[in-house]
This record gives structure tokens, sequence and C-alpha cells, in this order.
């Protein structure tokens, strides 16, 4: 057996192993989600005709000739049967791209379309592409908001990191054709984490967004903005409220986002949000959740504190360790949740949940107090109520299922 054939026929097989392995629900758990073992997408999930030259000939040694790095931050959607996931793709060359992988489970045995996605461009060519948001809009298109990097050209001589992000729009009927419109336009220098809300704002088309100063810092500005649009083709935002800011000493406090679009439920509109503080590693990104008003999406009603979900074990580690990251969830036709999140720049995950579950914990769950005395307060609170439950179980007669003793 040559070179190219055993190595052939190993990747090869380990790739089938690895796409058709069941996941599986890690035990225990906080309640509000279930985690499961095994990331939905990694690197290793890519088609093996993506990496490697099939030729003997041209390759005898079946080496990599495109190395892809990462596989993460997916944008989600569900189309009949299928849930599908606008993955970010990663190249051993830095370059991110964009690739639909799709499953019938929702959970594993995600598989990549033959081919990356086709993303037109604009008159000013993108250098990268990453962290699709997709929303299916009440007019009709399936919207893909995403990040559009370009190099300063204020920048120094010398400089070769400082870059300009903007909001670029594509939009699709049937995630297979993708039209390019104009970059969406705000008075903020930088635009990172826009997402297009799935219903009209009083007959205008409105946006999330989450301006900052420059590149890396959000500067005077930051949050989570809502603005508005007469118009998709050529969007522009004159205008933007904060509906959600940075607070000192909060998971929130360096920057936030908007992760993907809101889900519409009976108490008001459910926001998925990552959330950024500085630490002596580095920064640390979770995600948490809030509610806006159904009729006034600009005002929240509900915010329990800290996060909702952290980076745990394995996923703290990466090429951007201690991050978790998601811009995709989908809501099932029987209320459940599937929430896919990239963790450390790396690899991506699913968290399933249901909206009962989610509301329950959105609507029971203490706000922050921004305090160490009001957060010793909320405990205490419920540590008397427990007491008091269980002094008041004990002293029953007849004994109760799941007395606690």
């Amino acid at each position: 057996m040559t070179i190219f054939e055993e190595r052939f026929q190993l990747i090869k097989s380990e790739k089938q192993r690895l796409i058709g392995t069941p996941n599986e629900k890690l035990a225990a758990g906080d309640g509000v989600c279930d985690r499961y073992k095994f990331p939905v997408l990694t690197a290793s999930h890519v088609p093996l005709f993506w990496e490697y030259d099939l030729n003997p000939e041209s390759n005898p040694f079946f080496m990599k000739r495109f190395g892809i790095n990462a596989v993460f931050n997916a944008g989600a959607i569900k189309l009949g049967k299928k849930y599908l996931l606008v993955a970010r793709v990663e190249g051993y060359d830095r370059k991110s791209f964009f690739a639909i992988a799709e499953s019938t489970s929702g959970i594993d045995r995600f598989e990549f379309r033959k081919y990356p996605m086709a993303i037109p461009e604009t008159s000013e060519p993108d250098v990268n592409i990453y962290d699709m948001r997709l929303t299916a809009h009440e007019d009709g298109w399936i919207y893909g908001l995403f990040c559009t990097e370009r190099k300063d050209p204020s920048a120094a001589a010398g400089n070769e990191s400082q870059a300009i992000a903007q909001c670029a729009i594509v939009r699709t009927r049937d995630m297979c054709r993708w039209e390019r419109l104009p970059d969406l336009k705000t008075r903020s220098p930088q635009q990172r984490n826009v997402v297009l809300h799935p219903e009209y704002i009083n007959g205008q088309y409105a946006f999330y967004t989450r301006p900052q100063d420059s590149f890396i810092e959000t500067g005077l500005g930051g949050g989570i903005g809502l603005g508005l649009a007469p118009y998709i083709e050529n969007a522009q935002i004159t205008s933007e409220v904060i509906v959600d800011p940075k607070k000192y000493h909060t998971v929130y406090e360096s920057k936030n986002g908007q992760g993907p679009a809101p889900i519409r439920t009976h108490l008001g509109w459910l926001h998925l949000a990552h959330g950024v503080r500085q630490t002596a590693a580095g920064l640390r990104y979770v995600l948490y959740l809030f509610m806006t008003d159904i009729r006034d999406p600009s005002k929240v009603i509900y915010k329990p504190a800290g996060y909702f979900l952290a980076p745990g074990e394995s996923e703290r580690v990466g090429d951007v360790s201690n991050v978790v990251f998601s811009n995709g969830w989908i809501l099932d036709d029987d209320g459940s949740v599937f929430i896919y999140y990239g963790s450390s720049d790396t690899r991506l995950h699913v968290a399933t949940t249901s909206i009962e579950r989610l509301l329950d914990y959105i609507t029971h769950t203490a706000p922050d107090g921004f305090t160490s005395a009001s957060s010793r307060k909320t405990l205490t609170g419920i540590i008397d109520r427990n007491l008091s439950f269980m002094e008041a179980a004990a002293t029953m007669e007849s004994p109760l299922p799941g007395r606690i003793r």
C-alpha cells in the first residue's frame, strides 16, 4: 500500500466515524439548557475533497493543499425537516468564508454541502467576512448579516492590524442563491454584530447594532443599539438608541452584542447576547439573555443577572481562549430551542432547551443589583424561602414526593 493509499483510507474512515457519531447529552447541568459531549462542527468535519488533492500522481504523500483551521460561529435556520448552519470556516491563511452544513436531528451528523457559499462582493472587496446572522423576515426574504472587514486606509505605515468593520447584507429565498446588497450605513465608524429584527417596526426595517469607536474598543459608545431604516436595499440608520448598555463590574462591562435575531414569545422578544469582561488572563466571553417589550423592542422588561452560558472545560481552550459566542438559534415547531455556539474561536457546539424553560428562567431569575450587598440579599432571600419550605415539609404527616431532608 502506498503512502497515499494508507493516509487516504485512514483520514477518510476517521471523518466518516466523526460525522456518524451520535451526540450525547451531558448529565446534570443547571436545568436551563442541556449541553452535549461532542461539538457539532469542527475543522475535521469538512469534506476530504476540500483540503486534499485526491490525485495520487500530483499528491503522492496525501498532503493538505488547503488547510482548514477552525469551524465556528454559525447562523442557523430550519427549512423543512433540515437544520441548516451557516458556519464560519477559517483556513490556515486566516481568511474566513461561509459554508452550509445540514442535519436532520439538529444535534449531530451535520454534513457540509459540496461547495462553500459564493458571496457576491461590492465595489469595495471584503478582505475578511465572518459571523453571519440569519433572519427570516416578514417581507419574505431570508437575510444574512455579517461582518465585512477591510484594512483601515488611515492606518500608520507599518500598522497591518488596524481595520474597519462594517455590516454586510445578503439575502436569499432558498439558501442557495444569494444577492448582495450595499453595506449598512450608520453614524458609527465601526459596526460589528449587527442583526436584523424579524418584523417591521413602524413600517421600517429594524437593526440591532453595536456601535464602537475603533476596531477593538467600543470607546464612548458600545452596548446593543436599535436603529431603523426605511429601506433594506440601501439601508441607512441615522439614529441609534442603546437598548442594553455596558455596565461596570458585570459580565458585559467591556463589550456586549446581540447574538442571533430575537424570538417572539407571548411575554416579549427573547434575546440572546454575548458579554465581554476583562480579566487578568484576557477577555472572557459569555452568553446572557434578556427580554424586550413586544410593542417596543427598545424597552428591556426582564434581564437575569450574570451569564446564561459560559465556556466550560475543553471549550475554554482554542485559538482565542475562554470564549463562547452565539449568532444562531432555532425555535422548533414543538417549542424546542437549539442554541449553536462557538467555543474559543475553534469549534461549534449545540445546547438544547425549550421556550417554556427559557421563559421560566428569564422571569424568575433575579436581575443584577450591581453590588456585592445586593447579590448577598438575593441569595439570602432564596435561602430563607428554601429553609421555610424544608421546615414546613418536615412537619407534614403525609410523605411528599421528593421531600427534602
